[in-house]
């Protein structure tokens, strides 16, 4: 079975979505993947979509590790 190993999914942080790229293969025991921009994020699940879920904590909590829970969010235009 041939699976595309890059996988791209919108992720939402507070009201903005964030487009991550993955890349994720399947273990001996699980799927394994990790985060393309971050590579150091590394993640792994008994499903691709629990994989997925665990990529986007992951994510998230590198994102907003030292970020209050009072935060606020607005966006600009650069």
């Amino acid at each position: 079975m041939l699976i595309d190993s890059k996988i791209y999914f919108y992720y939402l942080v507070g009201t903005m979505y964030t487009k991550i790229k993955i890349v994720y293969w399947k273990g001996e025991k699980f799927w394994l993947g990790k985060i393309l921009e971050h590579p150091e994020i590394m993640s792994q699940g008994e499903t691709i979509e629990e994989l997925e879920e665990n990529l986007k904590d992951a994510y998230k909590l590198m994102l907003m590790d030292d970020v209050p829970s009072d935060y606020q969010l607005k966006e600009i235009s650069v």
